[in-house]
């Protein structure tokens, strides 16, 4: 059974950063691409940030190119999603997510597994 759990979020205020943690469980963490996606009150789960396996490769929504950026240490099982120049529509659960072998990339229906979500608030 693989575990993932977050932390690091928080409150912030605009233009500020954060840095969120995903430990994983499980020795083959470091074979899957992981996830970000985030999700507000009444709206669907929306793709954050990816990165394969090996870490060469990451890949971004529009809404946060060139201010967030994932990586991951292999070594600790952990995916971290480092965040700056935050705003106020950046305010949404974020969820870490186990890519499927297969698949694309940007939909929640090509991951299997969750955490539990760390909530970030940016403040005006």
């Amino acid at each position: 059974q693989v575990q993932l759990v977050e932390s690091g979020g928080g409150l912030v205020q605009a233009g500020g950063s954060l840095r969120l943690s995903c430990a994983a469980s499980g020795r083959t963490f470091s074979s899957y691409a992981m996830g970000w996606f985030r999700q507000g009150p009444g709206k669907e789960r929306e793709f954050v940030a990816a990165i394969r396996w090996s870490g060469g490769s990451t890949y971004y929504a529009d809404s946060v190119k060139g201010r967030f950026t994932i990586s991951r240490d292999n070594a600790k099982n952990t995916v971290y999603l480092q965040m700056n120049s935050l705003k106020p529509e950046d305010t949404n659960v974020y969820y870490c997510a186990r890519k499927l072998y297969t698949g694309g990339l940007y939909s929640v229906y090509d991951y299997d597994y969750w955490g539990q979500g760390t909530q970030v608030t940016v403040s005006l």
